[in-house]
C-alpha cells in the first residue's frame, strides 16, 4: 500500500484536528491546494487567511478556490489571500486570531507553476521567523505543519534552519514530530508542532 506522500500526511495531520468553524492558515500560498484543503475543513462557518509573496501564487489560488465554490456552492470557508510575507503573519492577522487558531500549514520551496520564477524562494530567515509567530497564534492542541523540501538549491539550508528551530521548541510549549523517508537525503519531508494544552503552553 505504501506511505502516505509527504502532502497527504501533513494534510492527515491537520484533518485530525481541525472543526468546522477554527480559524486556519496557510502561510504559503501556492497554488493554493492547502488553502482549498483548509477551506474545505473549517467549512462555511470558518475562516482561512493566506499568505505568499507573488501576485502570481494569490491569482492560482483564487482560480483554485473559485472553481471548488462552483462546484460545490457554499462548503468552503471565506479565504483572505494577503499578498504578504508568511513572516508577517502575527502583525497581519486581526487580534482575535491570537491563541485561536486551529491550523497553520506551511509547504516551503517555489511556486509550483510553468510560468514561475525558480529562484523565488522560501528563505531561512523569514521561515523560521514565521514558523515562531505561528505558535503563538495556535490555540491549545492546534497544528503547525511544515514540508520542506532539501532537494532544490537553497531548500537543505532551509531544512536545516527549520529543523534547528523545530527542535529548540520546549516540550512544554509543543511537541515536535518528524516524518520523513530515510534512505533518500533530497526526499521532501514534514515536521509536524502540536501546542500543549493547558496553562502551561502560552508563549
Amino acid at each position: 500500500m505504501g506511505f502516505l506522500s509527504v502532502l497527504s500526511f501533513a494534510h492527515k495531520m491537520v484533518q485530525e484536528r481541525l472543526s468546522p468553524g477554527d480559524r486556519a492558515v496557510d502561510a504559503t500560498v501556492g497554488t493554493g491546494a492547502d488553502t482549498l484543503f483548509l477551506a474545505k475543513a473549517v467549512g462555511p462557518r470558518g475562516e482561512v487567511c493566506g499568505f505568499d509573496i507573488q501576485p502570481e501564487a494569490l491569482r492560482l489560488a483564487e482560480e483554485r478556490l473559485s472553481r471548488a465554490r462552483e462546484e460545490g456552492g457554499n462548503a468552503l470557508a471565506p479565504s483572505t489571500l494577503l499578498l504578504k510575507s508568511h513572516a508577517a503573519m502575527a502583525e497581519e492577522l486581526p487580534p482575535s486570531w491570537h491563541g485561536s487558531v486551529g491550523a497553520v500549514m506551511f509547504n516551503f520551496g517555489y511556486l509550483p507553476s510553468d510560468d514561475a520564477d525558480k529562484s523565488v524562494i522560501t528563505l531561512p530567515g523569514s521561515s523560521v521567523a514565521a514558523l515562531e509567530a505561528s505558535l503563538g497564534l495556535l490555540r491549545p492542541g492546534g497544528i503547525v505543519t511544515a514540508v520542506l523540501y532539501p532537494g532544490h538549491p537553497g531548500g537543505e539550508l532551509e531544512a536545516e534552519a527549520v529543523m534547528a528551530w523545530a527542535s529548540s521548541v520546549p516540550q512544554q510549549t509543543a511537541s515536535a514530530i518528524l516524518y520523513r523517508q530515510l534512505q533518500r537525503r533530497t526526499a521532501p519531508y514534514v515536521i509536524a508542532l502540536e501546542k500543549k494544552k493547558g496553562l502551561d503552553s502560552q508563549i
